[in-house]
């Protein structure tokens, strides 16, 4: 039972539940940012660079012989070109999201408050220390 409570106050602390919305959240914001790339941003990049598609190069290692069943053996090292060149892309989308929403947020950092001075008490207590250490003189 102690097992039990002990998981519970862990799962229901704030910051797990904060972490598990981020995480739900973020999952969503992944499927914007990744629909983002592929159907806005690449296709007009696809354009200037003449369609240049770099998943089909690859290394063939061993060929296919359909003959025989086997399958080619290769090194798709186009696709890893691609995955790169997507990163990049969505590095900077989400690189710039994120600088707009911080200059949304345009917090200010708060001046520190001036100092209120003394208290009537307090002014009067200093009034009488001076009174008294010039009839002490």
């Amino acid at each position: 039972m102690a097992f039990v409570k002990e998981f519970k106050e862990f799962a229901m602390r704030g910051n797990v539940i904060d972490l598990a919305v981020g995480v739900v959240i973020g999952a969503a914001f992944g499927k914007i940012v990744t629909s983002l790339v592929a159907d806005v941003i690449m296709p007009p990049i696809g354009f200037i660079t003449g369609g240049v598609d770099f998943s089909d190069k690859k290394i063939v290692l061993k060929p296919a012989d359909p003959a025989h069943k086997v399958l080619e053996t290769a090194i798709h090292y186009g696709s890893f070109i691609n995955a790169i060149i997507q990163f990049l892309i969505i590095a900077l989308c989400i690189f710039m999201v994120v600088k707009a929403i911080n200059s949304l947020k345009k917090e200010e950092a708060a001046a520190p408050a001036p100092d209120p001075g003394p208290t009537k008490e307090e002014a009067l207590l200093i009034e009488i220390r001076d009174l008294l250490a010039k009839g002490q003189k």
